[in-house]
């Protein structure tokens, strides 16, 4: 192999490589949530893909920039309440690249700029307002901190969807007070559910002894009730025994006569005249009764 061929081999490896660098340049392939930012001779002609994109080597300069939601922190920072009351808040803020070419001509670093911006938008809304709302309100500085984040970074293509505060920091004697405060806040839910137990006990207690009552004045009204009828029914059957013994002995004198009833007068007077005191007996119907005992023994 001569020289000729020697060098035409190189040329052609030459051009080769050429061709290669020139296409590994001018062929690019974005992902969908990609766009490249083109500037052609230092001149932006806007934003390219996704999919296959050519560029003119050493010509086109391409810029990439992630178009999914991106979240960054801002470390704690030392801001002054309303009250002057330093506390230390560290939060995180989510954004997403609505206009690529805005984010890349608008602003040279922006995730910088939007750091810096973070951190003086939270001193400017924390400086409004009290420390307990400060505590008690995170949700509202939250929108707060969104909303002016938002209005900056609008210019620049980017849109702000959300922001957390992870973190508030009081100072050391805020936070001693607090510890206090709900202590004595725990104490206060104890006592109350203490006292409001009891007194449910003690309804329940005077409620129970309330239908105990009742149920026992119940009782004994239904036994008064009961005896009483039962005294009743003793009462009427006794009168129905003692009327119909007085009928019966009724019936049985009429069957007697009067011999045999003076001769029982008798009977009893002479009992009644037993005993060793000196009784004297006469009584008003002597008369009547010796005359019809008389009249008796005559017939």
């Amino acid at each position: 192999m001569d020289n000729t061929q020697i060098l035409i081999l190189c040329s052609v490896g030459v051009v080769f490589l050429l061709v290669l660098i020139f296409l590994v340049n001018a062929i690019k392939v974005v992902p969908e949530y990609y766009r490249l930012v083109v500037f052609r001779l230092g001149r932006c002609i806007g934003d390219k893909g996704p999919g296959l994109v050519l560029l003119i080597p050493f010509i086109d300069r391409p810029v990439r920039v992630d178009l999914r939601e991106q979240v960054r922190e801002i470390p704690h920072q030392v801001s002054i309440t309303k009250d002057n009351a330093p506390i230390s808040i560290d939060f995180l803020w989510f954004y997403k690249v609505l206009t690529p070419t805005d984010s890349v001509v608008q602003v040279g670093n922006f995730e910088m700029a939007a750091q810096g911006m973070a951190s003086t938008t939270l001193r400017s809304v924390i400086g409004g307002i009290m420390l307990d709302a400060v505590l008690s309100e995170r949700e509202h500085i939250n929108n707060l901190l969104r909303s002016r984040l938002d209005e900056v970074t609008e210019r620049w293509g980017v849109k702000v969807t959300n922001v957390e505060i992870r973190e508030i920091v009081p100072p050391k004697e805020v936070q001693e007070a607090m510890n206090r405060q709900l202590s004595a806040e725990r104490n206060r839910r104890a006592v109350v559910t203490e006292s409001t137990g009891q007194r449910e006990a003690a309804i329940n207690v005077a409620d129970g002894q309330k239908q105990s009552a009742i149920l026992q004045a119940e009782g004994e009204k239904q036994s008064n009730i009961l005896r009483a009828e039962g005294d009743q029914m003793a009462q009427v059957l006794r009168a129905e025994g003692y009327s119909n013994a007085l009928s019966k002995i009724n019936a049985v004198a009429k069957s007697v006569d009067q011999k045999a009833l003076t001769v029982q007068y008798f009977e009893t007077l002479k009992n009644m005249a037993a005993g060793s005191s000196t009784k004297f007996i006469f009584p008003m119907e002597f008369t009547s009764m010796l005359g019809n005992f008389i009249k008796a023994n005559k017939d």
